[in-house]
């Protein structure tokens, strides 16, 4: 098992812009493993490549609330509508979360594991979760978008 290091705010790889992933190799079949890896050690939802460290444009995405594992390579939105503001929080920063206003509907395409390309149609917190998780295959911590931001506190 590769369980990896998930980097925080102020570790510059966190703000840089991704490469994108040409061919499915074995190089990318151990980020995928790393990227389940690392996610099921720990409570989120989602996990993209920069967050252990790896520059290239991969994300996973699981609600954990009996839907489906999304493991999606190169993902870009094409369509979105909608506003929602909502609460965010991010494994790159923790114990903090954040109001985001984000688009309630998104159309995301990428290409799947075995190279095949796939079009999602997502709502609500499954859409929430693609732009987060998109969003750091550019650079952006939703903290930049948050309106209003808050420190948890552990009771």
């Amino acid at each position: 098992m590769a369980i990896r290091e998930i980097l925080q705010v102020g570790d510059k790889r966190l703000e840089s812009v991704c490469e994108p992933i040409k061919k499915i190799d074995k190089e990318v079949l151990e980020l995928a493993k790393d990227l389940r890896d690392t996610l099921y050690n720990c409570d989120g939802v989602g996990l993209a490549a920069p967050q252990i460290g790896v520059l290239k444009r991969a994300i996973l995405i699981n609600l954990r609330n009996g839907s489906e594992e999304i493991l999606l390579f190169n993902p870009k939105i094409t369509k979105q509508s909608g506003n929602e503001k909502d609460y965010e929080g991010c494994l790159s920063y923790v114990m903090h979360e954040g109001e985001v206003v984000r688009p309630t509907s998104v159309t995301v395409e990428g290409m799947t594991i075995e190279g095949q390309r796939m079009k999602y149609e997502a709502k609500g917190f499954l859409a929430r979760a693609f732009c987060h998780e998109i969003d750091h295959l550019d650079g952006i911590m939703y903290m930049s978008k948050a309106e209003v931001m808050y420190e948890l506190v552990e009771e």
